[in-house]
């Protein structure tokens, strides 16, 4: 999926376009082939990531957080450049790269059995 960016690779007048990497069930159900690209806010952290991804998705509103708490489902997992975001504050500015788009932010969904 692909978006218009402005000239200079902004997503327009004071935001940003990143990169959302999802998995296969959450793009089955929003009708997504490939990274979404979202204009976001600065600056961009998981909150402002997750509220443009919801707005835009009204369909993916509760399956990556909680309705009433507004925190990360437990079997899901948040990585940007690499590293585990999961457990940090959702309103931590995320790194530099994933803030420019040249990373995605990786939504992930993990794997349980017995």
């Amino acid at each position: 999926m692909t978006d218009a960016k402005s000239p200079d690779g902004s997503g327009g007048a004071g935001t940003v376009t990143i990169r959302v990497a999802l998995p296969y069930h959450l793009r089955n159900l929003a009708h997504i082939d490939g990274d979404v690209l979202l204009d976001v806010a600065a600056p961009v952290t998981l909150r402002s990531v997750l509220d443009a991804l919801e707005a835009r998705y009204p369909m993916l509103r509760g399956t990556i957080r909680d309705y009433g708490t507004g925190q990360r489902r437990a079997f899901l997992r948040f990585f940007a450049c690499e590293e585990d975001w999961s457990l940090e504050s959702l309103d931590k500015p995320l790194p530099q790269e994933v803030a420019s788009g040249k990373e995605p932010l990786l939504i992930l969904g993990a794997i349980a059995g017995g």
